[in-house]
């Protein structure tokens, strides 16, 4: 499993509308200005299914990032299993800052390291967002 959290100073209500709307997705969810989220279909409930299409702009690499969510307790914890198998439980701490926590199982390829540093970028980019949109 690879485990990479964030600490994000905001109110949890906020965090968690952005996590979950599809047009705050859209905004936060790259790992750098070269990528973005041109799609994003989020039914956020038990049984509920996602879709983000990520990809770099220049339109060289792009991949839909889908599954369907198995638990989710409001501003506490989302668990889900992409279409692929693998499972990840997101969690979200009370208080202030809130530390947001992703645990996923890593794919073959890439390198455990990479699917850590591109899962990091786009907590940081989480962050940025959400911090950013506070001011």
């Amino acid at each position: 499993m690879i485990t990479v959290n964030i600490e994000i100073l905001a109110p949890i209500e906020h965090i968690w509308k952005m996590w979950n709307d599809p047009k705050d997705i859209q905004q936060w969810n790259n790992i750098n200005e070269e990528w973005h989220t041109p799609l994003v279909e989020n039914d956020c409930k038990p049984g509920g299914e996602f879709l983000y299409r990520m990809g770099t702009k220049d339109g060289r690499f792009s991949f839909d990032f889908t599954g369907k969510y198995d638990e989710v307790v409001n501003h506490e914890l989302i668990s889900y299993t992409l279409n692929s198998g693998r499972t990840a439980t997101i969690t979200f701490s009370q208080g202030y800052p809130v530390i947001l926590t992703e645990t996923f199982e890593p794919d073959e390829k890439p390198s455990v390291e990479e699917q850590r540093d591109f899962c990091q970028a786009v907590l940081n980019s989480f962050k940025n967002y959400v911090e950013g949109k506070l001011v």
